[in-house]
């Protein structure tokens, strides 16, 4: 996940908390200490990791444990929502209004600003929105093809025009065509510094678009220096959201967090990963809550939005039964891969964080579902409706077909008849529970 070293730490201070008989002063001294390791080995800045583990001792010395929890509970609690205040409480939602709403994508060289368009516009259209691109940056000449090139991707328009230097210009050429769509994603210029040029550009820019929203984007990796950024942005434009990229396999992604959320501009997003699917909109709480292992069911049920709800609901009642054939089993996966990487997904579910399942098996669990992708599209409908039928030669043609082996086949096979068992096993259980009566192992 995101910050994975982090999460790491910090679920494993609680453990320690959560194991003791009771806790004492010597316990919370141990926690606090915990936490701040992890913090700042995660580049954020000292004098703020102070602050916060301060705010967790005096409340954990100070307050009274309300009725109906236990001290390690509440202590638990305090942990969490200290955390959550550390990084800006509330989820900031858009302001999408008009038509069409406008949105302004403004930071340095480098930062991802135009894969992050084009991730916004996927992220969006999947939500019902008619989307429109339109390229800006004068400068990189690079930037007006790789926003077309993405366009053509996600099936989303990019407006452009090579010969026109001024983008103040080039906005007001395709100001009636836009009129057309819900929302316009503006990808602007960026330089290697924050230089006079560039603010002037900006604010002329800003001027003219009058955008609902302005994103400043900032890459996870340049960890606390992103304050400096976003408050010289903000300054010059009154920036209404941050976007941090990079944030997969980042050691700096905690300093570039809590660096943007003390600066006034609110995190919007987070980028992921490379696929245009890799965005995700932040929430403190469930972001925090991933972090300690205990799920963001927002995020899950926000990815879940981009599948099919009748076909979705309709596959999981047959799951639920364990009645369901291969063409369903099809369907899942394909759900699952829309969602995102099953490790991202587990990670959501509450109780799955914190299970110790080893990373290496969901990466291999992926390559799995991949083949295994392959291997049901090199079969009949007849086979996929009636997997019974299966045998011999037709699992010989399947792996020819498909470029596997014929193992590969048959142990297919066996584990989608295994999750016919599990699932009717599983009815009415906790899925925490569940997973561990089967040390970990995954039904598909």
């Amino acid at each position: 996940m995101v910050l994975d070293n982090l999460g790491q730490s910090l679920k494993n201070a609680l453990k320690k908390i959560a194991g003791l008989g009771f806790v004492d002063k010597r316990a919370i001294e141990e926690l606090v200490k915990e936490i701040q390791k992890a913090l700042i080995q995660s580049d954020v800045h000292v004098a703020l990791v102070l602050q916060l583990t301060q705010n967790i001792k005096k409340r954990a010395f100070d307050e009274k444990v309300p009725s109906g929890l236990t001290q390690k509970e509440y202590l638990i609690k305090i942990v969490y929502e200290e955390l959550v205040a550390f990084l800006g409480k509330e989820k900031r939602e858009l302001t999408i209004e008009g038509k069409p709403g406008k949105i302004l994508l403004v930071g340095l060289f480098g930062s991802g600003k135009t894969t992050t368009a084009a991730k916004l516009a996927s992220y969006y259209k999947t939500r019902g929105k008619k989307v429109a691109l339109l390229a800006l940056d004068v400068h990189r000449l690079a930037a007006v093809d790789q926003l077309e090139q993405l366009g053509k991707k996600i099936d989303v328009p990019v407006f452009s025009d090579r010969t026109l230097k001024n983008p103040v210009q080039i906005y007001r050429k395709f100001i009636s065509q836009l009129e057309k769509y819900d929302l316009v994603l503006i990808d602007t210029a960026g330089r290697d510094a924050l230089s006079l040029d560039l603010i002037t550009e900006i604010e002329n820019l800003n001027k003219e678009i009058k955008p609902q929203e302005r994103l400043l984007v900032i890459s996870g990796d340049i960890g606390q220096a992103a304050q400096k950024q976003a408050e010289q942005f903000h300054k010059s434009i009154q920036v209404t959201g941050v976007i941090v990229t990079k944030m997969d396999g980042t050691a700096k992604g905690g300093g570039a967090l809590v660096a943007c959320a003390v600066s006034g501009a609110p995190i919007v997003f987070l980028g992921v990963g490379e696929t245009i699917r890799d965005l995700e909109s932040f929430s403190p709480t469930g972001f925090v809550g991933r972090l300690l292992g205990m799920g963001d069911l927002e995020q899950l049920l926000e990815k879940a939005e981009t599948i099919d709800k009748e076909k979705a609901e309709d596959l999981g009642k047959k799951l639920l039964k364990g009645d369901f054939n291969l063409l369903d089993l099809y369907e899942q996966m394909n759900y699952l891969r829309n969602m995102g990487p099953l490790n991202k997904l587990m990670e959501m579910i509450p109780g799955m964080g914190s299970l110790p399942i080893p990373k290496d098996m969901l990466e291999g669990q992926e390559d799995k579902i991949k083949k295994w992708k392959f291997i049901l599209q090199s079969m009949t409908k007849k086979e996929l409706e009636n997997p019974e039928i299966i045998t011999g030669s037709r699992v010989e043609r399947i792996a020819k077909g498909s470029g596997t082996s014929v193992h590969e086949v048959r142990e297919l096979l066996k584990q989608y008849n295994q999750m016919k068992k599990m699932m009717k096993m599983m009815k009415g259980k906790d899925p925490s529970s569940f997973l561990k009566k089967f040390k970990g192992k995954l039904p598909f």
